[in-house]
């Protein structure tokens, strides 16, 4: 980071790191003027960046403005005032969820002063996350709910925010974060839900809603059933009047879970019901599609951002095609051999779709892409694990931008427009998991007597439960920690 004595003292250098939303820092925490500008230098010498900085302030400001997208004056003091850290209307938030994507909010919210309050099962009780939150407090007394469950008990977790005098819940990713009902929960209990409306979850968080919507906005979408599929009847002559193979599908959720690949007509029952059972079992509800399955396609999503007043940019894409079991392993952004027209329809048609239902917070629309065009698939109404592609290739703070969009800020107000998203580079991010390739790559349990962390220019790890002594229980994801590596081409990174 770089201090006061790294820069002149003239023209901007008195604006800190605090008048950012992205890089806020507790009240009591000193000022670190242009951290937030570090991308920026990267590529310049010390004394270039003196006399650069030193040039632009003196004789074109707006271009400082442009080119390190700093507000004016004006949108500098409706920063100060506003903020969420200085008007303490918006202090503490509840995160219901665990591991990785828990502490990652957790380290966002912390450098915006807000204080975080963590949740965690029974058997989760030895999870790094709780000890990385302000408070944080077991969900419900041993034996009342499964591991599993214990995240899902909308109404424990509800009673914990409003008894610890919460201003928000964050949900994170998988578990709750796409159930409208307790969003509706959330907001009637006084909270803030840092996520999409309860009716746009309805609308956009169930596959086949999701569909419909595509269809009213023009947007492709792969053949399918028009609505879910209740009876194994109803599966049998949607293959016999489309053939084979297709893929059966959650309506809710995502991660791979509920989702069956079926090439011949004798494994369709088998897998019609481990569909629908999986999906229960994964979201708490059994509800089905089923659409033609294509092979070998392109998986691009598009990172979108909506304050739910008119606003929506895209941030632009990633290529999510490296999976496994129907489960992203490799994220890239951006999509690297993507046909430049193929790019732009795509990011346009995901705009399309957000503006359509006023969208507000973090999504991400996402599409399929062969030889004969794209096709609409889903948009998950909520953060995304790869969303730190798009952080490293934008520069924005995805979780920094929601938390304050939950605050009451529009993009406007927080200087993000789509002229000023721009993408620098690329970047690359795989899962490191606990698996044993002996077994089949099978989730494994036990203790990491041996953990070694990667580190260097370009390589950020955002971790749960990867360190050495960790107790790693068969309950949960395998997940350890996601690694992250950016570099000026795809080759680099």
């Amino acid at each position: 980071s770089m201090t006061d004595g790294d820069f002149p003292s003239d023209g901007i250098t008195s604006i800190s790191a605090s008048a950012v939303p992205s890089m806020q820092q507790r009240d009591d925490a000193p000022s670190m003027n242009f951290d937030y500008l570090k991308y920026s230098f990267q590529s310049l010498s010390r004394q270039q960046s003196h006399d650069n900085l030193a040039s632009l302030s003196q004789n074109k400001p707006e271009e400082v403005e442009r080119r390190f997208h700093m507000p004016n004056e004006e949108g500098l003091q409706h920063l100060k005032n506003t903020s969420p850290v200085v008007s303490k209307k918006f202090h503490k938030v509840l995160i219901a969820n665990r591991g990785e994507i828990a502490m990652r909010i957790m380290r966002t919210a912390h450098e915006l002063g807000l204080k975080t309050v963590a949740i965690y099962a029974y058997e989760d009780r030895l999870s790094m996350h709780r000890y990385k939150a302000d408070e944080s407090f077991q969900i419900a007394p041993e034996g009342k709910h499964t591991p599993v469950g214990a995240y899902l008990a909308q109404d424990d977790i509800i009673d914990i925010a409003v008894k610890r005098n919460c201003d928000a819940v964050h949900p994170g990713y998988g578990f709750l974060s796409e159930n409208a009902e307790f969003a509706r929960k959330v907001e009637a209990a006084g909270l803030k839900w840092v996520g999409p409306r309860p009716e746009t979850i309805d609308a956009l968080g169930d596959k086949v809603k999701a569909r419909a919507v595509a269809n009213e906005c023009g947007v492709p979408v792969v053949p399918g059933t028009d609505g879910p599929i209740e009876k194994l009847e109803d599966a049998r002559a949607f293959c016999a009047e489309h053939g084979f193979p297709v893929i059966i599908k959650a309506a809710m959720g995502g991660g791979g879970r509920g989702m069956r690949v079926v090439r011949a007509a004798e494994d369709l029952d088998n897998a019609f019901e481990r569909a629908r059972s999986e999906a229960l079992a994964a979201f708490g509800d059994g509800t089905v599609f089923i659409e033609r399955f294509l092979d070998r396609p392109k998986h691009i999503e598009v990172q979108l951002l909506g304050d739910g007043r008119g606003s929506v940019v895209h941030l632009y894409e990633r290529d999510c095609s490296v999976q496994r079991r129907h489960q992203k392993v490799v994220e890239i952004a951006p999509a690297p051999k993507l046909p430049v027209e193929v790019r732009d329809a795509i990011l346009q048609d995901a705009v399309k779709i957000a503006r359509h239902v006023n969208y507000r917070n973090a999504g991400t629309a996402e599409f399929l892409v062969d030889s004969r065009g794209h096709y609409f698939i889903e948009i998950n109404p909520r953060i995304q694990v790869e969303h730190t592609v798009t952080e490293e290739v934008t520069g924005l703070d995805l979780i920094s931008l929601q938390l304050h969009i939950a605050a009451g800020w529009t993009l406007p107000e927080l200087h993000v427009a789509q002229d000023r998203i721009q993408i620098r580079g690329f970047a690359i991010q795989c899962r490191v998991t606990t698996e044993d390739p002996a077994q089949g790559f099978q989730p494994d349990t036990g203790k990491i007597e041996v953990y070694r962390s990667p580190g260097g220019n370009g390589v950020r790890l955002d971790g749960g439960s990867g360190f050495t002594g960790s107790i790693i229980t068969p309950y949960y994801d395998s997940l350890l920690v996601k690694l992250t590596c950016s570099g000026a081409t795809f080759e680099k990174a």
